[in-house]
């Protein structure tokens, strides 16, 4: 089974591309949603969180209040490793289990693993090849305000709590520039894709 690490920028339009690769055939393990599962309501990582950072980052229902606990990550640091090192070890978890599943189920497929922070984490080194989603950041910036609602100094910071795009394009083995339309973005995918199966097959062992 290949195993590709897929990140982007916020706003870069990941989902969009995952959806593609699904389509064509690929599996997809998305970390986003692990880590939502990673913090159900009563689960240890969201007592852990309660008590780290105040009972004010749990809503009335129960649930994690994604928008309080993301403003103040983004805006802190230290906040964000201490977050970070509650997750992460849960998050870690569930992709090893997700990948041990698709390896038996699929011993020959293509498997995207969806990793915002691939390359902030050091992740990338744990996957046979990479890929970035990117657009240029001003697209970014606008993309990010109409989706979250918010203005330019905060989507300005959320940008800037990542590493920089051109160092994220230099570590990565292949790129898809998502700032056209949806058609040119499909032409990348597909030959994106005949090269991952192509890997995928070489990676094999011979009968």
């Amino acid at each position: 089974m290949l195993k590709v690490g897929l990140t982007g920028g916020i706003a870069s339009g990941k989902s969009t591309v995952d959806r593609m690769l699904v389509e064509l055939g690929a599996h997809l393990v998305d970390t986003d949603q692990l880590a939502r599962q990673a913090v159900e309501p009563g689960s240890p990582a969201l007592a852990e969180i309660a008590q780290a950072f105040g009972p004010e980052m749990i809503a009335p229902d129960g649930s994690l209040d994604r928008e309080r606990m993301r403003a103040l990550a983004f805006g802190d640091p230290q906040a964000r490793a201490k977050l970070n090192a509650i997750v992460h070890p849960r998050i870690n978890q569930l992709v090893a289990a997700e990948l041990t599943r698709l390896a038996v189920q699929d011993p020959q497929g293509v498997v995207i693993v969806d990793v915002p922070l691939l390359f902030e984490t050091g992740w990338d080194k744990r996957f046979d090849c990479s890929v970035l989603v990117y657009v240029p950041r001003q697209v970014q910036l606008e993309r990010l305000m109409s989706r979250d609602r918010c203005g330019l100094p905060a989507a300005q910071a959320a940008l800037d709590a990542q590493m920089p795009l051109e160092n994220k394009k230099k570590k990565a083995d292949f790129l898809v520039d998502n700032s056209g339309g949806l058609d040119e973005t499909l032409k990348q995918v597909q030959r994106l894709w005949q090269i991952l199966l192509d890997k995928a097959s070489s990676t094999q062992p011979r009968s």
